[in-house]
């Protein structure tokens, strides 16, 4: 088995880490450089940096806190947010990253993962997908009109046939941009698939409904994502427990495991999970 991954994530807004639940209510977590610092010399496997706002407010990264945590860090280092351009893509390994992770503009212009996997190399390119769990066919069925229908009364298509309600998507889970602000009505399985066949070398996988919340990643969709790709996926959102981590990996098939708060708040340490981890049979590089 190959070693399993434990990265610390950098969320940083205004040159700052920050923390939230559910992709909202940012608290203050400290300064970048120094929790860079700290992560490498606890035994991280890698760090992940993400400029959380950047392709909302559409401006460039924070390049000058990208090369300054870059100069602390002797790990693989992967950093994203508001990356749009081949340009982007180079600016960015040039200001001392290893890996470019993209989410907004992979959705908006495909044709850049390719671009990049051929300029750069695929193990250059992680596709980070937020994903959220789409609401079920009851909670659709929510308005006063739908509530008032009778099944006699139910309305007709124009060939006169009853007419159902929206039809279950492929999976249960959508893909959202911009920071989990836009919902794109992109399956998050049928992109993930999408994203490996263009060129994409690791998946960055983000559960918005765990996010923050301590309650353990989102296992169904978690393996439902690794089980459908054969490049790596990076299990994200939820952590908080030493039990979630070897869920993640040993239910979720996940590759990677990451976890912010946790670390930042020295609630864990990385040598705490690596440990854990080690006795429930998991290969991790000590």
């Amino acid at each position: 088995m190959l070693a399993k991954r434990i990265i610390p994530c950098l969320d940083v807004k205004d040159g700052r880490v920050v923390k939230g639940v559910n992709f909202v209510q940012l608290r203050d977590a400290g300064d970048p450089v120094e929790h860079a610092r700290a992560y490498d010399a606890a035994g991280a496997d890698e760090l992940v940096f993400l400029d959380i706002t950047a392709s909302y407010e559409q401006r460039d990264i924070l390049l000058d806190v990208v090369r300054a945590v870059a100069d602390q860090v002797f790990i693989p280092f992967a950093v994203g947010g508001g990356v749009r351009t081949l340009d982007d893509f180079r600016g960015i390994l040039l200001a001392g990253a290893d890996k470019v992770a993209i989410n907004t503009a992979a959705v908006e212009n495909p044709a850049l993962l390719t671009a990049a996997a051929e300029k750069f190399g695929s193990q250059c390119v992680v596709v980070a997908i937020d994903a959220k769990r789409r609401k079920t066919e009851d909670e659709r069925r929510t308005t006063e009109d739908e509530r008032r229908t009778t099944n006699d009364e139910r309305r007709t298509t124009n060939d006169g046939k009853p007419a159902s309600f929206v039809l279950a998507p492929s999976s249960s889970w959508e893909v959202y941009i911009h920071g989990g602000r836009t919902p794109t009505g992109k399956d998050v399985i049928e992109w993930a698939r999408e994203v490996e066949r263009l060129g994409a070398g690791e998946i960055l996988l983000t559960s918005m409904d765990r996010d923050g919340t301590r309650d353990g990643y989102d296992i169904e969709l978690t393996r439902a994502v690794a089980d459908a790709v054969s490049i790596p996926v990076i299990a994200s959102g939820g952590a908080g427990r030493l039990e979630h981590f070897a869920e993640a990996i040993l239910e979720g098939h996940a590759s990677a495991v990451l976890a912010a708060s946790l670390f930042h708040f020295g609630e864990l340490t990385i040598a705490q999970v690596k440990e854990y981890l080690a006795r429930r049979g998991v290969a991790v590089r000590r």
